[in-house]
């Protein structure tokens, strides 16, 4: 079907799961996986140099600016440009190039922050997303726009796709830039380790979310490749809720930590509820199915195991 693709950001969080996945599927192409060492896709003329190098037939496009709230609130004018540069001048190029399908992928907080949980995708265009990461989800926001743009006036086959909440191995935590599931999971390992009564969390607590293995959402991803080609975007998370402050009971039990937790409710909780609508998904017959539990003992186990190897984002 493709005799080589190429995928950006291969060496990041998602990346990692995704690889081995491909090359299991796709055994007869050739696989060009490039990190950020292949040279900064922010820079005009990267894209096309990348392309020109590579001459992949399809391009699955990973490679983001992203972080956790703490980082968005500060950082928002960096999230904004450096995902918008990259995205704009991959699709660019990728149609110039005579891509035939290129797969890209947004997140979930690009939906409004007034959306009404379980978000469908219908809810997209519904209003602003929340102000704490809105350069970023403003920027992956524009994806969709591109896609179809492209599409309707060039014919070009491109496809965005929307995880949900995602954590898992090889994700990032570093604590000033760690989402909620990873920043968890340190802390607690440590505090475990110290022999501390108690961890300090941002936010309430209060906040319910839908969280989905990212191992999951990489084993969808040969489907789509072969399968969709719509600008419609995709829901892929688990359809499932919880609290944040019952997501910190779950980690404990995967980290064997027995002591408590402060919240600072002086830092932002984002979104109440956001929640994902996840039946166009399972109309394609797909799904992500992984347990909760089961995601967060692999992702704590393999994060000690990382961290004594000195190989995990810290």
């Amino acid at each position: 079907m493709f005799n080589r693709i190429l995928i950006t950001g291969s060496t990041g969080f998602l990346g990692h799961h995704l690889m081995p996945v491909l090359r299991a599927a796709f055994s007869g192409a050739e696989l060009v996986g490039v990190g950020r060492r292949a040279g900064d896709l922010r820079e005009p003329g990267a894209a096309a140099r990348l392309l020109r190098e590579t001459r992949p037939d399809c391009v699955i496009h990973l490679a983001a600016k992203s972080g956790g709230i703490l980082a968005n609130q500060a950082q928002p004018a960096d999230y904004f440009y450096d995902n918008l540069a990259m995205n704009t001048q991959m699709f660019h190029e990728a149609w110039r190039a005579g891509v035939r399908k290129l797969v890209a992928f947004m997140g979930g907080c690009s939906y409004p922050a007034t959306a009404r949980s379980p978000i469908g995708e219908d809810q997209m265009w519904s209003g602003h997303p929340q102000i704490e990461s809105a350069g970023y989800s403003m920027a992956k926001k524009m994806l969709l726009t591109q896609s179809w743009a492209y599409r309707a006036q060039h014919g070009f086959n491109s496809i965005v796709l929307i995880p949900g909440n995602v954590y898992g191995e090889w994700d990032n935590f570093n604590l000033n830039e760690a989402h909620v599931v990873p920043a968890l999971i340190r802390k607690t390992i440590e505090a475990r380790e110290r022999g501390d009564s108690s961890i300090v969390a941002i936010g309430t607590g209060r906040p319910v979310r839908d969280f989905v293995y990212a191992g999951d959402v990489a084993a969808t991803l040969p489907w789509f490749i072969r399968n969709y080609d719509s600008s419609e975007p995709v829901n892929i998370s688990a359809g499932g809720r919880i609290a944040v402050r019952d997501l910190f009971a779950a980690v404990c039990r995967a980290t064997g930590f027995a002591g408590g937790i402060a919240w600072d409710s002086s830092r932002p909780d984002g979104q109440m509820e956001r929640v994902y609508d996840v039946a166009r998904l399972h109309a394609l017959g797909l799904s992500c199915a992984t347990p909760l539990e089961e995601g967060l003992r692999r992702t704590a186990r393999w994060f000690e195991e990382a961290r004594q190897a000195g190989t995990v984002r810290l």
